[in-house]
């Protein structure tokens, strides 16, 4: 079975992530094929909503870092930038379903979704700093606008994990509900939306988006070049070894 499953529910189309032996870690493969889902569910006139979901277990436990450094992105024709770039200028409603955890992008995107339920069970993280790495998909633009400076440095800086009603509080998630009923609450809002007027709908996201996405854009094409970089450099080696080899790492020689 596909690590990325599409399943068309009327004018709905629903993406689940489908890796959950490793908690829907993304591969450059599931990057491909999230990019042309994408694509596809933007030129096909019958779709009218796209979700994304991980499953009842994970949202994404953000990059495989194993298949990240056998192929590491060289430059912004890269499937992770070509996928970036893809849904932050995405014209349709896009929603997002997250129980588990989501590490990494898996909190990145979440910017750029229109609608956003939590199961109670989500776990939230960006440990890109611990990694030896900066942040991604224009974080660096859509965390201080979206939480405040202050919290957008706590939660870079830091890395710490934070559940779901934090989530809410920073404005990240638009509900919180069971695990069980996720999946539900997430169709009836896309279903909703898919039965208003179609133009309208997506002149809305625009107006409302115009701004934001130009900028985000902008914050992605100066953060790509620098995370790049950061994947060879020593303090990302270090880390990275250092989670292979299930010890701390020591950044004690670095300045």
């Amino acid at each position: 079975m596909s690590e990325i499953a599409i399943e068309r529910r009327g004018s709905v189309t629903l993406l689940t992530l489908n890796r959950p032996q490793k908690k829907n870690a993304l591969t450059l493969a599931m990057y491909e094929a999230l990019g042309a889902a994408f694509l596809e569910a933007q030129d096909d006139p019958a779709v009218r909503c796209l979700i994304l979901y991980g499953g009842a277990e994970a949202f994404t436990a953000g990059n495989d870092l194993k298949d990240f450094m056998q192929a590491p992105p060289a430059n912004d024709d890269a499937p992770v930038f070509r996928f970036m770039r893809t849904a932050i200028a995405f014209p349709k409603p896009l929603i997002a379903a997250v129980a588990g955890v989501a590490v990494g992008i898996g909190v990145t995107l979440l910017p750029y979704c229109d609608l956003v339920y939590a199961a109670d069970t989500a776990s939230f993280q960006m440990p890109f700093v611990n990694l030896g790495l900066p942040p991604e998909l224009g974080a660096t633009f859509t965390l201080p606008w979206m939480l405040g400076p202050l919290k957008a440095s706590e939660h870079l800086l830091l890395g710490s994990p934070f559940g779901a009603d934090e989530a809410q509080r920073l404005g990240l998630v638009n509900a919180v509900v069971s695990k069980g009923e996720l999946l539900p609450q997430a169709l009836a809002a896309a279903e909703q939306i898919a039965a208003k007027p179609p133009a309208a709908v997506r002149l809305t996201k625009q107006l409302l988006r115009q701004s934001w996405v130009e900028s985000a854009l902008a914050a992605l094409q100066r953060e790509g070049p620098r995370f790049v970089a950061a994947l060879s450099a020593p303090e990302c080696q270090e880390a990275l070894a250092a989670f292979v080899e299930k010890r701390k790492p020591d950044f004690s020689r670095f300045s």
